[in-house]
């Protein structure tokens, strides 16, 4: 032990060795490593003949000039044959009290097309018709302009044609494996 005169050495942390690491098959470990990468929640919602809603983390913004999103999407998925039907798609942001649309999103046995938007309170974007679901942090509207191929997923590019933002403060976030809440105070004082 130290005396106070004497400097305080470094706690060094040390990487784990091959032998101490869990080993994983490629699927397994990349669900359980990108689990530990906290993201925001939306729902993705497209309008149109093959209406559809569902709860995505796979949302980023790519460019602000022009302005573009990408969201990824299983090419098994209802919302993949909505979004190319559509030609677009909206993305709601959602707030740390909205746990419950995000699960209702997530379900597959709610209802198809328009229906599944019975129980929740929607307005269509004025640009894509797209479902936007209330009381959240925020909006965009897309226009789809790219495809692209990413393995047993499509990654859809949209262009930006409208957004804006609620008035809830604080946000809903998945990280390991459950909805967490993102206080906006907390980014008040940091």
């Amino acid at each position: 032990m130290g005396t106070e005169d004497e400097p305080k050495r470094p706690v060094l942390k040390r990487l784990p060795t091959p032998a101490t690491r869990r080993r994983l098959s490629a699927q397994a470990g990349l669900r359980e490593v990108m689990g530990q990468f906290a993201t925001g929640v939306t729902v993705l919602t497209a309008g149109g003949e093959r209406a559809h809603g569902m709860t995505a983390n796979a949302v980023t913004s790519v460019s602000l000039e022009p302005p573009m999103v990408l969201c990824c999407v299983s090419r098994a998925a209802r919302m993949h044959e909505a979004i190319v039907t559509a030609g677009s798609y909206a993305v709601t942001v959602l707030a740390s009290d909205q746990k419950d649309l995000a699960k209702y999103f997530a379900d597959w046995r709610r209802p198809a097309g328009f229906a599944q938007f019975d129980s929740v309170d929607w307005t269509a974007g004025p640009q894509t018709g797209a479902p936007l679901l209330d009381g959240a942090l925020a909006w965009l509207e897309c226009e789809l302009a790219e495809v692209y191929e990413g393995g047993d997923h499509s990654i859809f590019l949209g262009k930006v044609v409208a957004s804006s933002r609620g008035t809830a403060q604080d946000s809903l976030v998945f990280y390991s494996g459950g909805y967490h809440q993102i206080d906006g105070r907390v980014r008040a004082s940091a």
